[in-house]
């Protein structure tokens, strides 16, 4: 039954009213909505509803018609928002849930955690007990995986969940994860879902096999009546006729138990589909019909899986997937969670930035910017997160700084998806006939709206950024800001060092987090970017006599020249018919003027490298069709 206390009840009155339900053997919650304050007491009633009606406090007592009575939305209008770590589910939020379908080892679980934490999981997911069909598949590693999976997630800042399949193993998972997970085949398995129900930890809760509507929420009342209320339900397909596919996906399911229940539905089409190709677009099925997060298997080597590799995505696929579903999340009027980038401690840290006259031995990696840039970011993605790092007010400057032997290695932006080649950078490589490319990095460029604490959306009359940060937010600025000035800045990190001096709240930056974390400024929207496809591709840069050390560990598969042709015609096709004849497939190729000649030009390229020995005699016969060849730099590349 549900008891609505009066609005001026005494917390004596309420307490007798508790006190009389629980002495009747009735298990009690208390939910403040937004206007009423309710008692939800369920069990085996052999009251009469009359003797509580009249207690002091007491507005009226109402019977719950379902069999569900914790879980009904007769007991709870508002929707319930589950919180796992410092994530939320629930509400106008989308979550995705990551990772691969079983731990498999140690290096397995860091590399695909690093790699859905940066495409926008904020959840890790991964299996350390497997009931299999078979006796003979593999099982999982148990207590070793759930360690495994513990350190990933504590490293890249990401709550983890996880099957229980046994009730003994519940209070010894309990310290190593952030939510239980109870799988299809044990969701009517009531011994389990009492133990875990007593952790009172949040519960991800499948649909089984073949489970009605009522049978799925009754077994999360199971959860519900010995002790959590942080129940997610996870819609993973039934067991029909079809066998095209796995299981038959019930997207209908998501909003008739919306309907029925407070609490967030979210799907899992990998396990509903069983095949890589049908997880994308079932998941957007699942987003578009309400669903409040989607759980994803992703693996980087799914051919090698060995638990569901058929069905996992791949990294690239899933990042592609987040970002649909980012799109598509204004669409059903929800966001996509997300959680702050992570930001190297020393990010932070005023000490870290080098001090060229002291830095001795010490290794100084300079790049373009000011402190918390993108290309700061890309530094710590390449570099250990104790690297000492200079800022460079220009390219030129990070060049010279490079060049003088004040920094060991430098990096440098060379590609944007959506801005183009950063031509500056090839015009100096080849001006610098000692420094030379060591390496690639990528980072996604995430674009967040800065502001000095406390500022508000209705308060911002100025928008400072860099002019590619203001020109692939124009969505965003027309659509939610129309009031505001965008103003251009030369550069991103800068803009919002700017708008901390001022202090001002009318005014405001766009940047990536790093550059809030490090001024001690506020994120006010995140992921603003109109195309959330932006990445920049970023060069690793060395004098020659340091170019070795680092390309040991970073076995080359690239290789950067730049070359000019005679005056004459098919001069340029002869050139890249060397190329062709040695296999060296082209990735890039871009011509740019000549310093100083006047409509002269020299051909920047990157070449795919597989055998040393084709390349030094392509070099060698491509010296002979044209005028003149540098070779910039090998390396390895980031794709």
């Amino acid at each position: 039954m549900i008891i609505v206390l009066r609005q001026d009840i005494t917390p004596k009155q309420k307490d007798d009213i508790k006190t009389l339900l629980k002495t009747n053997g009735l298990i009690v919650r208390e939910i403040k909505g937004k206007e009423d304050t309710v008692l939800g007491a369920v069990g085996v009633n052999r009251m009469d509803p009359r003797q509580i009606e009249l207690m002091d406090g007491v507005a009226s007592v109402v019977p719950i018609s379902k069999p569900y009575k914790l879980a009904s939305r007769e007991l709870k209008k508002e929707d319930t928002i589950v919180t796992v770590g410092g994530v939320k589910i629930g509400g106008n939020r989308v979550v995705m849930m990551a990772g691969p379908c079983a731990v498999e080892s140690e290096r397995q679980i860091m590399e695909i955690a690093s790699l859905v934490r940066e495409a926008g999981a904020v959840i890790l997911r991964g299996g350390a007990f497997k009931p299999r069909t078979s006796p003979y598949s593999f099982q999982g590693l148990g207590e070793e995986g759930l360690k495994y999976l513990r350190k990933a997630g504590d490293e890249f800042g990401m709550p983890v969940t996880t099957e229980v399949v046994s009730p003994r193993d519940v209070a010894m998972m309990a310290d190593y994860i952030d939510m239980f997970q109870i799988g299809a085949r044990n969701m009517q398995n009531f011994e389990l879902l009492k133990e875990v129900g007593k952790t009172g930890m949040p519960v991800l809760l499948k649909r089984g096999l073949a489970a009605t509507i009522e049978e799925w929420l009754m077994a999360a009342e199971y959860l519900m009546a010995n002790g959590t209320d942080q129940v997610v339900l996870c819609e993973r397909g039934i067991r029909t006729y079809e066998k095209a596919t796995r299981n038959t996906l019930d997207c209908s399911a998501v909003p008739v138990v919306q309907k029925l229940t407070h609490l967030p539905v979210i799907g899992d089409p990998s396990h509903a589909t069983g095949m890589r190709d049908l997880v994308a677009p079932m998941g957007l099925a699942l987003v578009a019909a309400g669903a409040s997060g989607l759980i994803v298997e992703v693996h980087n080597h799914p051919d090698k899986a060995l638990s569901d590799g058929p069905q996992s995505l791949l990294p690239e696929q899933f990042e592609k997937l987040v970002r649909d579903v980012q799109a598509l999340c204004p669409v059903v009027g929800k966001s996509l969670e997300s959680v702050p980038r992570i930001i190297p401690a020393n990010m932070k840290d005023e000490s870290a930035q080098a001090d060229t006259a002291s830095s001795g031995g010490d290794l100084v990696v300079a790049f373009q910017g000011e402190r918390g840039a993108f290309s700061e970011l890309a530094v710590r993605r390449v570099f250990d997160e104790d690297v000492k790092v200079m800022p460079c007010k220009t390219f030129h400057d990070s060049f010279e700084a490079l060049n003088k032997g004040l920094v060991k290695y430098a990096v440098l932006p060379i590609e944007n998806t959506l801005g183009g080649t950063i031509v500056d950078n090839i015009d100096l490589l080849t001006r610098y006939p000692n420094i030379t490319i060591v390496g690639e990095v990528q980072v996604r460029i995430i674009h967040n709206l800065i502001v000095n604490p406390g500022t508000r959306m209705e308060d911002i009359r100025k928008v400072y950024s860099h002019p590619q940060g203001l020109a692939q937010c124009r969505g965003f600025l027309e659509r939610e800001l129309p009031q505001a000035e965008a103003i251009p800045f030369f550069d991103t990190a800068g803009a919002v060092s700017y708008v901390k001096q001022t202090g001002d709240r009318s005014i405001a930056a766009i940047a990536g987090s790093p550059a809030a974390v490090y001024n001690d400024m506020e994120v006010l929207r995140q992921g603003i970017e109109t195309n959330p496809r932006n990445y920049t591709r970023f060069f690793v840069l060395s004098r020659e006599e340091n170019a070795d050390v680092f390309r040991s560990s970073n076995t080359p598969d690239r290789v950067a020249v730049s070359f000019t042709v005679s005056d004459k015609p098919g001069a340029l096709f002869d050139a890249l018919e060397v190329l062709k004849r040695y296999g060296l497939n082209m990735k890039k190729l871009e011509s740019r003027p000549i310093a100083g000649k006047p409509w002269e030009y020299f051909f920047f390229a990157e070449l795919e490298l597989h055998s040393q020995e084709d390349l030094e005699k392509a070099l060698e016969e491509l010296r002979d069709q044209t005028s003149s060849l540098a070779v910039l730099g090998e390396y390895r590349s980031a794709h």
